[in-house]
């Protein structure tokens, strides 16, 4: 087993960000999901942190796009080209030979979009592709023990999907995926900042909003900033004082969602497993777990404890790796077919 080592990898391919575990080495990459195309030639200019500078900045020759949209594939060529750089960067040594992967995909994915994933992980250059579910990557990276009987509830918030599974025995008991989550949060900001103030924001400046003033629940003090955008009536640059107040009620249409989503994973768990994690609590893993006060709101909601993951951007990149490094002990949570 010590050729192998080094040289396997996990790839937890997200709608915002790509992660990329190493065997031996944990997380060697963690970049943008965002490519930059010559417009005529299709030809790769940048991909990761450079690509995602030139979001909504680029001349007409250039386009930059996410290749993710959903938690799933849109644009198979470039997300292949991008996963293919990505192995490349942390793969140095050309003449080895090619690298098992792990790659993560949400629960509620088809078996075509499956296949996609797979084969963009095949013509990126691997050996052999198997795939794990999000929730259940999380769970593992999360510390969660996935392997007991007893109920697990993870809900994973990434750019394009919030998943919602209870696990057990090293399975997912029921689980929901959504396609409400981060993307759809800095949405919602640029649609209310519109129709409040008739002010339009890039994404980027959104996502910076979110980041800086948004918040789920109350909060004990809450700051306010000044936003700037195009406005939309005289056309010119103008900003506008923002408080973390009124952030919150341009989330409330997509964190409802998300409430809504794991109310009814609850309502669909055996009463066993509920009885479970009424003491355990749930765990909340991905980017949007970063998203001030959340855990308080589906504490109030659920009444259950809600615990916020360690370190919670890099949980499935994480749980994806201790498959790579435990292959034998955790083959069981990998879907895996051969290749036809």
């Amino acid at each position: 087993m010590g050729s192998f080592l080094g040289r396997d990898m996990a790839v937890d391919l997200g709608t915002a960000n790509t992660l990329v575990y190493v065997r031996g080495r944990g997380v060697l990459l963690n970049e943008p999901s965002v490519v930059a195309l010559d417009s005529t030639t299709r030809e790769i200019l940048a991909v990761g942190t450079e690509a995602k500078r030139m979001l909504g900045r680029t001349p007409g020759g250039i386009t930059a796009i996410r290749p993710l949209k959903d938690g799933v594939i849109a644009d198979f060529e470039s997300t292949e080209q991008m996963l293919r750089l990505f192995i490349q960067r942390v793969h140095r040594r050309r003449y080895f030979a090619k690298p098992r992967l792990v790659i993560c995909v949400p629960s509620g994915i088809t078996a075509v979009e499956q296949r996609a994933v797979k084969e963009a992980g095949y013509q990126a250059g691997a050996r052999r592709v198997y795939i794990i579910e999000e929730p259940m990557a999380a769970a593992i990276g999360a510390g969660l023990p996935v392997h007991e009987a007893t109920g697990n509830m993870v809900v994973d918030i990434g750019g394009g999907t919030t998943e919602v599974a209870v696990i057990s025995l090293g399975g997912v008991v029921t689980s929901l995926s959504i396609r409400t989550a981060g993307d759809d949060l800095d949405a919602a900001i640029v649609s209310w900042m519109k129709k409040e103030y008739s002010l339009m924001l890039g994404e980027h400046t959104a996502e910076e909003v979110k980041i800086a003033l948004g918040s789920a629940f109350p909060l004990a003090n809450e700051p306010e900033a000044d936003i700037r955008g195009r406005d939309l009536v005289s056309g010119l640059p103008r900003s506008v004082p923002v408080s973390t107040a009124e952030v919150r009620q341009a989330l409330e249409e997509p964190l409802q969602d998300i409430v809504d989503a794991v109310r009814s994973t609850l309502d669909k768990t055996p009463p066993e497993l509920a009885g479970d994690i009424m003491d355990r609590g749930l765990v909340l893993t991905g980017g949007g777990a970063l998203l001030r006060g959340l855990d308080e709101r589906l504490r109030h909601e659920t009444g259950m404890p809600v615990h916020v993951a360690e370190d919670p951007l890099h949980s499935v990149a994480t749980g994806a790796g201790r498959c790579v490094e435990e292959f034998d002990a955790l083959q069981q949570v990998l879907v895996s077919e051969s290749r036809r």
